[in-house]
């Protein structure tokens, strides 16, 4: 971004969200918002003449909604990013829709009404705006390289674990699809709001061939699993035996991300040591480093997503950058290694 401002647009149908947002973001220094929108068509009106680096956008608005206009803008084909700030109570479908077609975060607004509650957003609301104008914005044509499972008398790979957190739904959505049925048992930590994980994990098992499903505390992992963990909730994998479990803390605390890679990680190098594999996609910040840490001195094996396509290269830059990473790979054949490495 050098040394100018990151431009932003505020597009809501709320004229009190938008005067919070606007000053919120006005108050942030290097933030500059440049125009506000009313609903969709007026901002796909207003991204054209001010080209803003960053939008906020709400999703349910008059005439053109938030996921029209993100079509809108695909279409396009804009470098503009979008940052969702959304009441989340009654449209996780869209939400999960509009991360698919590339917004790069959520703010969850603390209240539908119009009081001064909505000013909690603000420190969530100025990191994320700027966090998404150096993101990438996620393409929605990617040829994927798709993985077939080649049957082996034994697997070096008991579990696999996958991290993510900025553009996760977009990256998670991509893996999944090709990734084959029979593999070993997979859990995901994705940084997410508690009410979004079940919608989620019921829009990635339809497009992927293994089972996907949100975690419930004590169910028995087996393979062609995948488990998404429960936002608000920290997921640790367990062993009794040759079982392997999940059990989920409804008390999380000591932690800066909910659900934690960091925890998941941990867990999982303790209950398979060696035979764990680890992926860590898109995200920002260090979430999975310390966890990364305990899985490569347990002998487990490390992949991350490949800066050229990350929306945020973060969580993989900081494992990359502490020599724990097996090997850096592109999302399109990040499948195809996660086998080539069982």
């Amino acid at each position: 971004m050098n040394d100018r401002p990151i431009r932003v647009l505020v597009v809501d149908d709320s004229a009190f969200a938008r005067k919070v947002v606007r000053e919120v973001l006005e108050a942030s220094p290097g933030i500059e918002v440049v125009g506000i929108a009313r609903d969709g068509l007026e901002g796909l009106e207003q991204i054209a003449a001010l080209e803003p680096d960053v939008i906020t956008l709400d999703l349910i608005m008059p005439n053109l909604d938030g996921v029209g206009l993100l079509r809108e803008l695909a279409a396009l084909g804009t470098r503009t990013r979008a940052v969702l700030v959304s009441m989340s109570d009654d449209d996780s479908e869209l939400v999960l829709e509009a991360l698919e077609l590339g917004a790069i975060d959520l703010v969850r607004k603390p209240t539908a009404l119009a009081s001064d509650r909505l000013y909690d957003l603000r420190d969530e609301l100025t990191r994320k705006v700027r966090a998404a104008a150096t993101a990438k914005v996620a393409g929605p044509a990617r040829v994927i390289e798709r993985a077939s499972l080649v049957r082996a008398r034994s697997l070096a790979t008991e579990l696999v674990v996958v991290g993510t957190s900025t553009g996760g739904p977009y990256a998670l959505t991509e893996l999944l699809r090709a990734l084959p049925a029979g593999l070993p048992p997979v859990v995901i930590a994705l940084h997410i709001p508690a009410e979004y994980t079940g919608p989620l994990a019921e829009r990635l098992n339809q497009g992927s061939a293994l089972s996907v499903t949100e975690a419930a505390d004590g169910v028995a992992l087996a393979p062609g699993m995948a488990v998404l963990a429960r936002g608000g909730q920290h997921l640790r994998v367990r062993r009794r035996g040759t079982q392997l479990s999940v059990h989920l803390d409804p008390n999380p605390a000591g932690a800066a991300y909910v659900p934690s890679v960091d925890v998941l990680f941990a867990s999982a190098a303790e209950a398979c040591g060696a035979k764990t594999l680890a992926v860590v996609l898109t995200g920002m910040g260090d979430d999975g480093l310390l966890g990364a840490r305990d899985i490569h001195k347990a002998g487990g094996r490390i992949l991350v997503e490949a800066e050229s396509s990350c929306v945020v290269y973060g969580m993989p830059r900081c494992i990359a950058e502490a020599g724990l990473a097996l090997s850096q790979v592109p999302l399109p054949r990040m499948a195809a290694e996660v086998v080539k490495r069982l």
